[in-house]
């Protein structure tokens, strides 16, 4: 189906082209979302009038865009989540969280303006592109962690993907049976008749 871009569009296309997408992604998209008319003469007319409007209306939407990016840009954000020793959540990070995250620190960005491949699976320092306008992506980053301490000991530079970085030294010294009791200890000061039965 060929449609008339009303604004910029990722790896589609700039406003006003007439581009050739899929059925569905015009019928389920682009145009309940007011992104795209249908290409026929008729619209084109309609978007030829409209067309100042249209680019004063994106101009407005990047300049807010601009406003976000100028507070938003190179913030680090702390995200405290339940993981194993080797740094393995037990769930995933997804664009929804992040959103929900921002929105409740003041920042107007749904989960469709968060670029991640996939969910964030471990704990650590991740960057995140957030395109707040077709023409507007700013960088934040993400510190994954178990708690807010771990969060600003990973921020200063530490890596704590093992047992040992997380709780100190050798955590496993403590545990070992030599340190509840000597095995080469023959038993002096044990008297038979101490024994409480």
């Amino acid at each position: 189906m060929e449609v008339i871009l009303l604004e910029r569009i990722a790896r589609l296309g700039q406003m006003g082209e007439t581009v050739k997408v899929r059925d569905g992604y015009a019928r389920n998209f682009l145009l309940p979302q007011g992104k795209a008319l249908r290409a026929n003469e008729a619209n084109k007319k309609k978007f030829e009038s409209q067309r100042v409007q249209l680019e004063a209306r994106d101009l407005e939407r990047k300049s807010e865009a601009e406003k976000i990016a100028e507070r938003l840009d190179g913030m680090s954000f702390i995200i405290v989540r339940a993981a194993g020793e080797t740094g393995q959540l037990y769930g995933s990070v997804s664009p929804r969280d992040i959103a929900d995250l921002l929105a409740e620190e003041g920042f107007s960005v749904n989960r469709n303006q968060v670029e991640l491949n996939q969910p964030i699976k471990a704990i650590g320092l991740t960057n995140v592109i957030i395109a707040l306008h077709p023409e507007v992506e700013v960088t934040v980053t993400m510190n994954i962690a178990r708690s807010t301490d771990e969060a600003e000991r990973q921020a200063a530079g530490e890596k704590l993907d093992s047992a040992e970085a997380i709780y100190g030294d050798d955590i496993n010294e403590n545990a070992r049976p030599d340190s509840f009791f000597d095995p080469n200890e023959d038993g002096e000061g044990f008297d038979e008749g101490d024994q409480t039965v």
